[in-house]
């Protein structure tokens, strides 16, 4: 059967390694997982429990498209709360995980060969979607110093039509702060291009609050999700804000791709935006894990790594150790039990010598994969 030429995208590496290690763990392994930004705990209990009861009474069929409208004061409430911005309600839509953020973000703004750029490194579904969509994604290689964030400088004279941030960012936990996200956001409205800020990891952050692009400008999408501070990963459900004159749009557009996004996660996410004890709680675990992270992979060997700011990553530069990151984390799985991802994900040139160590996982099985890792090394060196 033949297919088109938008379905010829690169597989999700980190989904790969995932299946390794699934498979490694049916032949009887013990297998530490450092290779998914998947939080080690479930919803909040508090909000397992509302599902529970509306499941009672409530036959949970579709909402309307932009979502629960309690859904949508609640989290224009957080804005509120967290970066103190008066937010309308009705900017805010309710999507079906940020993946269903990023589909309508792209279909409302770009056109078919659009270039869009993307920092590299990044999360490799902004690529992969666009590139499905008959848009272009354009690379920016970013800088250790620029903390692997990108800069104006990174994408001037290039005619793109939008630009896709991400602070904290994924592979690396680096944050834009005020000054370098609003140059962005400049540099970005100077050349006529839409803005994108994924915000995902907000609420994961470590010695600094994050920057909501919506400090700023309202002429912005930004996009979040549910699946990492409320650890609601797979009930699939995040949530855009756009500016006013574009929610008609984005609902259109909505309504025939999606319907609505699941009602039962909405429900779930309205109850866990008030569990702040329990999600605390996961944050600082969060942190704990972040210092044993710190100080265990140096001691180990890996010594060039990116300050994770937020998120639960550390991306290490691995070029003194290899020059074939994929094989390299196959080895370690292979040897040690541990699964980590290749930096091919997150960077198609300079991710062969880069690794993206993830620490979202309970504390006793990051000290156990430090161990690990650590016995490796020293195996290696013999």
């Amino acid at each position: 059967m033949r297919n088109s030429t938008r379905a010829d995208v690169d597989p999700f590496i980190v989904m790969d390694v995932m299946e390794a290690a699934r498979k490694a763990e049916e032949s009887g392994r013990h297998i530490i997982h450092m290779e998914v930004g998947q939080p080690g705990t479930g919803a909040p209990k508090g909000a397992a429990k509302a599902l529970s009861q509306a499941l009672k009474t409530d036959a949970l069929g579709y909402t309307v498209a932009l979502g629960l409208p309690a859904l949508r004061r609640r989290i224009a409430r957080m804005y509120g709360d967290w970066y103190n911005v008066d937010l309308n309600p009705d900017r805010v839509v309710i999507t079906p995980g940020s993946s269903g953020g990023f589909l309508l973000a792209f279909t409302a703004l770009f056109d078919s060969g659009d270039r869009v750029g993307v920092g590299a490194p990044g999360y490799p579904s902004y690529r992969q979607i666009l590139s499905a969509l008959g848009l272009v994604p354009v690379d920016l290689p970013t800088a250790p110093e620029n903390r692997l964030q990108p800069v104006p400088a990174d994408f001037s004279g290039l005619d793109l039509a939008g630009l896709m941030v991400a602070s904290p960012g994924n592979p690396t936990g680096t944050m834009l702060d005020r000054s370098s996200m609003s140059a962005l956001i400049d540099a970005t409205r100077a050349m006529g291009a839409s803005f994108i800020s994924d915000e995902i990891y907000h609420g994961i952050e470590y010695e600094a609050k994050a920057v909501t692009a919506l400090e700023l400008t309202d002429e912005v999408y930004v996009i979040n999700s549910f699946s990492k501070y409320f650890s609601m990963t797979g009930w699939r459900v995040g949530w855009m804000v756009v500016p006013e004159d574009q929610v008609r749009v984005v609902e259109r557009i909505a309504q025939n791709m999606f319907i609505c996004a699941p009602h039962a996660s909405q429900l779930v996410a309205l109850a866990a935006m008030d569990c702040d004890e329990e999600l605390q709680g996961n944050l600082k675990v969060y942190a704990a894990n972040r210092a044993l992270m710190l100080s265990g992979l140096p001691r180990a060997g890996f010594t060039n790594i990116a300050p994770p700011d937020g998120a639960f990553y550390v991306y290490a530069d691995v070029s003194d150790l290899t020059n074939d990151s994929r094989a390299f984390a196959a080895e370690i799985l292979d040897k040690v039990g541990v699964a980590v991802t290749p930096g091919l994900d997150f960077d198609p040139v300079r991710g062969a010598t880069t690794l993206r160590f993830s620490y979202a996982r309970a504390t006793a099985d990051i000290k156990e994969g430090l161990t690990r890792l650590a016995k490796f090394m020293a195996e290696r060196k013999k």
